[in-house]
């Protein structure tokens, strides 16, 4: 069974961009899964969903439902039946995106969907990424119920720093597992806001740099994979992966690799 990597935070955190980031650097099999409703994920690893003829869960649903209208399903033989259609395979990852709400109301029953396949597509994978949407509910939901580690990414905010009482008060609550939590701070981190980062007794592995690259890459729609090897976004989260124990490939990832 693969280890288990969840990145939590508030809205523009930089959740995202870490787990791209990350996936640039840990071995493959691995499957990257994007809770986000914005689903930039795909695009910051260079892979256009649509394109490669992949569904969204959230669209997958919708078509099933729409094609049944609702007889007998259930969250796991829906997936089950379209798991062609929403899993995209690469050479170095795959990846599932969760997509935008297929009907009015929550993202209940598509979270539901892929927390019931959850379990079965860890024990494929070294590595099962998660990016999580923003703020906690998609712990309530418990769509990931056992993680290795839990990555908080911050902002230098009041808000955001009460993040993390509430990530734990939360967990506790609903009963979500984990091995480890981690905080990271953003690249507005400043010395004396990382210090209350060190106090707060939760493994602080440091802050991700301001890179001018990250902010053109995503405006240009060009993948995260192609930034530089001394660039410092990716040298930063090079460094907190090893802090977190986690054995750091060599060599350069490229998005074209990626996209074969």
């Amino acid at each position: 069974m693969g280890k288990v990597l969840v990145s939590t935070g508030r809205g523009g955190a930089g959740k995202s961009t870490f787990v791209a980031l990350a996936s640039k650097y840990l071995d493959p099999p691995k499957l990257l899964i994007d809770l986000d409703p914005d689903e930039s994920l795909a695009d910051m690893v260079g892979i256009n969903l649509e394109g490669k003829g992949k569904k969204t869960i959230s669209g997958a649903l919708y078509d099933a439902i729409e094609e049944n209208k609702g007889v007998g399903l259930t969250g796991y033989n829906v997936l089950s039946d379209v798991l062609q259609s929403v899993l995209y395979k690469g050479r170095e990852f795959d990846l599932i995106a969760l997509g935008t709400k297929f009907t009015v109301g929550c993202y209940c029953a598509p979270d539901a969907v892929l927390k019931d396949f959850i379990p079965s597509l860890v024990e494929d994978y070294e590595v099962l990424m998660v990016d999580s949407p923003a703020g906690l509910e998609h712990f309530n939901r418990k769509v990931v119920v056992d993680i290795d580690d839990l990555f908080v990414i911050l902002d230098p905010s009041e808000k955001s720093t009460k993040h993390i009482e509430r990530v734990r008060d939360i967990i506790r609550e609903v009963r979500v597992s984990y091995n480890h939590l981690y905080l990271i701070g953003n690249y507005r981190f400043t010395e004396e806001a990382e210090e209350y980062l060190r106090s707060t007794g939760e493994a602080y592995l440091g802050k991700i740099d301001y890179d001018s690259n990250v902010r053109q890459y995503n405006l240009e729609g060009r993948s995260l994979l192609d930034l530089p090897q001394d660039s410092p976004a990716a040298i930063c989260v090079k460094r907190i992966l090893t802090k977190a124990g986690y054995k750091i490939r060599d060599g350069d990832l490229r998005s074209s690799r990626a996209r074969k």
